[in-house]
């Protein structure tokens, strides 16, 4: 190409955010390396590099990508801003995969982007969840308008080029909704960061959607109602392709995010692919995957799952009380069946994880303990992650609320499922704030870990992974007062990113007290480092280690059901048991039950 067709050129400034969001004190939530790479931005990074290859916009006009993940990067505004004026303000924000409790932040970023005439786009499941289930104008839709972003509702695969080109015409339209019209992801352009992103998170891993929608119908769930309910997937020759992209620059880890990778269609050809790619290719595959209660039942799954190359697998678990899955459409929960797909992961040393919802309605303080110590010493459970039921804005619950005209918090700042967000029948505010908070020091106690690191030696689970994860979930509630999937490390902190509401700190309080903090904070994170890792290794060096065995870890046997508490003191586990009992007399008439 000559110097005069370079000049000719015009760059399209295309920014991708995925905003975080703001902590009780009100300051954004960042770190040095944070623990979990987005995966929204990946996905929107491939569609836009697709878009940039083709020359979307027109063969005059080349498209520069900048990402930024605010869980580890701090949004530079005015850097931004600069960038945009050498460039004739020619370009575009996006705020990318924006949930409700986001929603804030985002609209906080926006305002000096549309205060500058700059065009801003917004998408992400607080948008789609709300247009897909309320009436276009609830929870807070209206701030976009006013400051004239374009909001974006459904999936971006073959759409993305359209803002662009609105984009770059100064057309930007207010709304575009392809909530009816969900695209096929099939041979589409798959989710990739270049290295230097994915260097900012923990592990050094990426993440990618194999499939998306999930078959089942959970109230608190806002997937099925903007994903929806049919398997759309990627294929297998999909997913190789984005492996070998990545381990081109040498990333071999993955959290595959979708919400049930038992339910995608394509699982087990996805999985036969990457077991040739990993036992064929050596290519050291590290994956994480999220699964229902049920999937052990699928011929292979758990056993392809392991030669896959899967290390941790994530249960939506939700609750070990039948009246209160019934109550959330979570049935195909079977308690009944816990023990037995727990110790099929068990028995190929991979380590669980498992979301526990607390505030059901069954549940008051004195159960969840209960509850607790039922999980701690009757389920093979290495990791509980603990949430508190959240009306989210796209879910059946908070649909049937809002409608109902049921008083819910205004803030969605604090929509992040850590929060409480709404009245409780059996519990005051206070009560269930307090019992979540209590809930992380109830399962992770000394006595409990080192119990999880003697059934992980005896059943082949990674012990230095298990120990990483145990001083993440056990310290990031005490320590930082956030979710630990919402932790990393090293918090940062800047006095300007506070909301805007709140008083700008001054900075000779700020920053002492800021360094002072992080200080404390670290030395006692090291002193529990140092204890579970010398537990860990005092285990380790223990020959009978090998032959632990505990309630948890025994085989599933006969007499469960009127032994262990999981059935006799849960809410509604007899009448499980009776229900499994009759479901097997009709469709086993001859077999001993």
């Amino acid at each position: 190409m000559s110097h005069v067709a370079e000049a000719r050129i015009r760059r399209f400034q295309l920014v991708l955010i995925k905003p975080s969001h703001y902590d009780d004190n009100g300051y954004v939530i960042r770190w040095w390396r944070a623990m979990i790479p987005s995966n929204s931005l990946a996905a929107l990074y491939g569609i836009a590099a697709d878009c940039a290859d083709r020359s979307v916009i027109g063969p005059d006009v080349a498209i520069d990508i900048t990402v930024i993940d605010e869980t580890n990067t701090r949004v530079d505004i005015p850097a931004l801003l600069a960038q945009f004026r050498r460039n004739d303000d020619f370009g575009m924000v996006a705020l990318v995969g924006v949930q409700s409790n986001q929603y804030p932040r985002a609209l906080d970023i926006a305002r000096p982007f549309r205060n500058a005439s700059l065009p801003v786009a917004m998408g992400g499941f607080h948008v789609s969840g709300c247009l897909a289930m309320l009436d276009g104008s609830a929870v807070g839709l209206e701030a976009c308008r006013e400051l004239g972003i374009a909001m974006f509702a459904g999936e971006a695969e073959g759409r993305l080029e359209i803002l662009l080109r609105d984009a770059a015409s100064g057309g930007l339209q207010p709304l575009y909704n392809f909530m009816d019209d969900l695209p096929c992801i099939e041979r589409a352009p798959v989710p990739f960061l270049p290295k230097r992103y994915i260097k900012r998170t923990l592990g050094l891993s990426a993440s990618f959607d194999a499939g998306r929608g999930c078959p089942y119908q959970c109230s608190f769930c806002t997937i099925i109602n903007v994903q929806g309910r049919k398997s759309r997937f990627r294929s297998a020759d999909d997913v190789e392709k984005l492996v070998r992209l990545n381990w081109a620059h040498g990333i071999h880890k993955f959290f595959i995010t979708d919400d049930n990778f038992a339910r995608n269609k394509a699982w087990e050809s996805i999985f036969d692919r990457l077991i040739d790619l990993k036992e064929k290719e050596g290519i050291p595959l590290g994956l994480m995957i999220q699964v229902d209660t049920l999937c052990h039942k699928i011929d292979n799954f758990v056993e392809k799952a392991k030669r896959a190359g899967v290390t941790r697998v994530f249960i939506g678990l939700e609750n070990v009380n039948p009246d209160n899955l019934a109550a959330a459409k979570k049935g195909q929960n079977k308690i009944t069946e816990y023990r037995t797909m727990l110790l099929a992961w068990k028995a190929q040393g991979i380590i669980t994880l498992a979301g526990y919802i607390l505030g059901f309605p069954s549940d008051t303080p004195e159960t969840i303990r209960r509850d607790i110590a039922i999980i701690q010493d009757e389920l093979p459970l290495d990791i509980v992650e603990f949430f508190c039921l959240t009306p989210l804005p796209g879910s059946e619950d908070h649909q049937k609320l809002w409608k109902d005209g049921v008083k819910m918090e205004s803030d969605l700042n604090i929509y992040d499922v850590e929060h409480v967000c709404t009245a409780h029948a059996r519990m005051s505010k206070l009560e269930w704030e307090s019992i979540y908070s209590e809930a992380w020091s109830l399962y992770y106690t000394p006595k409990h870990m080192k119990t999880l690191l003697r059934r992980a030696i005896a059943t082949g689970v990674p012990v230095g992974s298990l120990v990483k994860l145990l001083v993440a979930f056990a310290t990031m509630v005490r320590f930082e007062r956030v979710h630990p999937l919402q932790s990393g490390i090293l918090r940062l902190k800047h006095p300007s990113e506070r909301r805007p509401e709140l008083p700008r700190e001054n900075a000779l309080i700020f920053w002492p007290r800021f360094y002072w903090e992080t200080l404390a904070k670290h030395i006692s994170l090291a002193a529990t480092i140092v204890q579970l890792a010398s537990t860990a290794f005092l285990i380790s060096q223990n020959p009978a280690s090998r032959k632990y065995l505990d309630h948890a870890l025994m085989a599933v046997g006969a007499d469960d059901e009127e032994t262990l508490a999981l059935f006799t003191q849960t809410t509604g586990g007899t009448e499980a048991v009776h229900h499994m009992r009759k479901i097997a007399r009709l469709t086993h008439p001859n077999q001993a039950v």
